[in-house]
């Protein structure tokens, strides 16, 4: 078994991270093009990216190669042999099921120690990436805003020289007010030797500069200076840094991505510690704090001027009257004016610590997600095994057709539940344990169910099975499949046929009768006791009418139903009346034969 599952496993592996890194280059692709980066620093960027897509890849090819496994041995009878000389399911699958407890213990450790350096990694460089300047390549009659402060526009270029012709440089680097517009008959682009600034060579043009210099005290526009020049030759350095400059790994190295599960459970607890004496302080400000009575609300002023009018005792005034009773309407509405403004500060203060206090619940819930994902991985692959083993040993279909369908499906079902979970537990609708662990309680029954299918040989996906079920459950029933016998036993009596067909048809119309003489509401209720005495004597008659050598008897049996229904009555009763009328002919001609 183990020669059978490691390559299958090492080769739908490489396969599904394939596959994921392929999707990884799609997202990236903006960032990486027209960067010039070179080839080691892409391949350590896809080195690394491939790192991270494991706990993506590794349960898919664990389902796709235990599937492909055990659907082999159920085509080719291999598992039917090994079962029939004794040999149960859980022996076959005894060693891989080791195998799977290894490779989960495996998953483990690389998520706990490998991927946190691999995310650092990986992001620091892509971050990196992203803000490497992109390699100057001019457009023809366009304008070309690459170069950071300035746009270009070129006429015509020499593609053999780099000569640029018809040049029009609009320089941006001092600010909008002191903008350059260099034109000039050609010129070329140079980098200086590190790499750092780019040299601009011009031949016959002029410039133009605005002088604005506000220290100077020129502020009008109407008359701002500028200054005009005319060169054959000039040369221009703009700072542009074309090297590759990595970013620290520190940063990102502190993030919850670059953290193991115990430096997680370190960090979840600072900042539950922090969230727990934060969310005192407050809790002591807001009950010290008379945040709506009054003397937190009205000024000071307007409570010296209540109290020398009311001389009430108290902090709280007892008249609100008496406070906007001043010597003049605008010291009251300054009052009102002053309350307003001290109560829409301490909303906008109380929603900021609000605001505060959900960043660090939101950023405690990152970390316990993290650390939640260093354990699912390894569950997921156990329970991926127990899905496609007894799945393949049920479906016996090897190869790559069939097993890739299923794993895929059963792959993006787990896909769509898992990102769901995360994104409400990210968001806090619900515990982050209950959202990180929503897929494996979904499809851990499935596993169950398909390994108790799978010991006991049922035919879980017989199709024919599904069908009549479902038929039965609808209250219908298969045609029957009559034809006729090349040998039979006992011949059809013609007039025995015509009596017995004659003996239906009475019960049919009694049973028609009392149905009609059943009120409408009522029909329902009554048809099942209604058609059940016709049962038994519609099977015995379509037993014996089975060993006619007439086509057309034949043909009318196969239209009786299995079991009669209220609603089939009518029909019943025609194919009785048509039979009746063929063995009437019959026995009309038997004195002439």
């Amino acid at each position: 078994m183990l020669q059978r599952f490691l390559p299958l496993l090492t080769m739908t592996f490489f396969i599904c991270l394939f596959i994921v890194l392929m999707q990884f280059l799609w997202r990236s692709i903006d960032d990486l093009v027209g960067k010039g980066l070179e080839i080691s620093v892409i391949g350590e960027l896809f080195f690394y990216a491939a790192l991270t897509m494991v706990p993506m890849a590794l349960p898919l090819a664990v389902l796709l190669a235990s599937l492909m496994v055990f659907g082999n041995l159920g085509e080719k009878f291999e598992l039917t042999a090994m079962k029939a000389a004794g040999i149960s399911l859980f022996r076959i699958m005894r060693p891989l099921i080791i195998l799977m407890c290894i490779i989960a213990g495996g998953a483990f450790f690389f998520q706990n120690n490998v991927l946190p350096v691999a995310q650092t990694k990986m992001w620091t460089l892509l971050f990196s990436v992203r803000q490497k300047s992109p390699e100057v390549e001019i457009p023809v009659r366009s304008f070309y805003d690459r170069i950071p402060n300035m746009n270009l526009y070129v006429d015509s270029k020499d593609p053999e020289t780099g000569m640029l012709y018809g040049m029009i440089i609009y320089d941006l680097s001092k600010g909008i007010d002191n903008s350059r517009v260099i034109l000039a008959d050609s010129g070329r682009f140079n980098f200086t030797e590190d790499r750092t600034r780019l040299f601009l060579h011009l031949h016959s043009g002029e410039m133009f500069e605005n002088m604005r210099d506000n220290s100077m005290g020129v502020t009008s526009s109407r008359y701002l200076p500028f200054r005009r020049e005319a060169f054959a030759d000039k040369r221009i350095y703009f700072p542009f840094d074309m090297n590759f400059n990595r970013m620290d790994e520190a940063g990102m190295r502190s993030q919850y991505i670059g953290q193991n599960v115990a430096e997680l459970r370190h960090s979840i607890d600072s900042i539950r510690s922090k969230i727990d004496s934060v969310g005192a302080i407050y809790g002591r400000e807001l009950r010290s704090a008379q945040v709506m009575g009054l003397p937190t609300i009205i000024p000071a002023s307007a409570l010296a001027a209540a109290d020398s009018t009311t001389k009430a005792a108290g902090p709280t005034p007892a008249d609100l009257d008496s406070i906007f009773s001043s010597p003049t309407p605008a010291m009251a509405k300054n009052y009102i004016n002053q309350a307003i403004a001290k109560v829409k500060r301490t909303k906008q203060e109380y929603e900021y610590r609000a605001l505060a206090f959900a960043e660090q619940e939101k950023l405690m819930r990152r970390h316990d997600i993290e650390m939640q994902k260093k354990f699912t991985l390894s569950f997921a692959c156990l329970i991926f095994f127990f899905i496609g083993a007894p799945l393949g040993a049920i479906i016996k279909k090897g190869g790559l057709g069939t097993p890739l369908v299923i794993s895929v499906l059963l792959f993006i079902v787990y896909y769509i539940i898992d990102n769901t979970g995360y994104k409400m537990a990210r968001d806090g609708k619900i515990a982050v344990w209950e959202g990180i662990w929503l897929s494996s309680a979904v499809l851990l029954p499935l596993g169950v169910f398909f390994t108790y299918k799978a010991v006991g040989d049922s035919a879980v996906f017989n199709v024919d099975a599904y069908r009549n079920f479902f038929r039965r459950l609808a209250g219908l029933k298969d045609r029957r499949n009559l034809s006729l016998k090349e040998v039979h036993m006992d011949d059809v009596d013609p007039a025995e046929a015509l009596r017995r067909l004659e003996a239906f048809a009475t019960l049919t119309d009694n049973a028609l009768g009392r149905l009609a003489a059943c009120p409408r509401l009522l029909r329902p209720l009554r048809a099942g006791a209604a058609s059940a005495p016709l049962r038994a004597p519609l099977n015995e008659l379509v037993d014996y009418l089975s060993n006619t050598d007439d086509r057309r008897v034949i043909s009318l049996l196969n239209e009786y139903p299995f079991a009669p229904r209220a609603r089939r009555l009518n029909a019943i009763a025609a194919t009785t009346r048509a039979l009746i009328k063929i063995y009437s002919e019959i026995n009309s001609k038997s004195p002439a034969l």
